[in-house]
């Protein structure tokens, strides 16, 4: 079972537990009611209101797979927190990479960040920003979301937290076979995984059309064009586009 520590008040969890990983043991999990300056991917901000959500990071420690395979670990934290949340109501999935998503609206934003050493990994840091309580959202994040929202009641935030954290522990320990259906399970809660086309925008502006083929172990976003063209995508090499707005 995870250990659980309640800090009152940090700038991030994920600083703080990266810090205090070489002491404190895997499966730690540090959450806060009041995270002052959350972090998401590439230096991006996280609104959270004070108590209202789960600020959350969880330690683990030389996973089974190696550095080269640490997508499994983003699939493991996103599929975990999706299927929780759908325990609640039904609708999550996961957007490539690792956001939580509701039809077209953002439940939860990941960042995990790795200590490698030699091919492995010698620690990992799980950090989760998921909407709650929250039902009023006022940074300019286009398409916010919470599970209060959706189910119109309130929910003992420390009760889900617990559940994902258990949720997480379970989908983290590795073998073959369980990375195998790992992945199909990331795939089969892919947001926009439906064999339709959809709008995608790469970093120039240009936009295109394109069906979701697959992701490789690595991560790598496969889609196809009309003509059959299929052609890979690193993170931040390729968005979605929903109503003009890249996500």
């Amino acid at each position: 079972m995870p250990r659980y520590i309640l800090l009152h008040d940090t700038a991030s969890t994920n600083t703080y537990l990266k810090r205090m990983a070489n002491i404190l043991p895997a499966g730690t999990v540090v959450y806060t009611h009041n995270q002052t300056a959350g972090r998401g991917q590439k230096g991006n901000s996280w609104e959270a209101e004070p108590g209202k959500n789960i600020t959350m990071s969880m330690l683990i420690k030389q996973p089974a797979v190696k550095a080269m395979e640490q997508f499994y670990i983003s699939e493991a934290v996103a599929v975990a927190i999706a299927t929780v949340l759908n325990r609640y109501t039904p609708g999550f999935v996961v957007k490539w990479p690792n956001d939580i998503y509701h039809n077209d609206r953002k439940a939860c934003g990941i960042l995990i960040e790795h200590t490698l050493a030699g091919g492995g990994i010698a620690f990992s840091i799980l950090g989760a920003g998921i909407n709650i309580n929250q039902t009023e959202f006022v940074s300019d994040a286009p398409n916010p979301v919470s599970l209060a929202q959706l189910t119109g009641t309130q929910h003992d935030v420390e009760e889900v937290m617990r559940e994902v954290g258990n949720e997480i522990e379970r989908l983290t320990q590795f073998t073959p076979q369980s990375c195998a259906l790992l992945h199909e399970r990331f795939l089969a809660m892919l947001y926009r995984n439906d064999g339709k086309e959809h709008p995608f925008e790469l970093p120039d502006g240009t936009q295109f059309q394109a069906t979701i083929h697959t992701v490789l172990p690595d991560g790598t976003l496969q889609l196809r064009t009309a003509d059959g063209t299929v052609t890979g995508y690193a993170f931040k090499e390729v968005k979605h586009v929903v109503n003009n707005v890249t996500l």
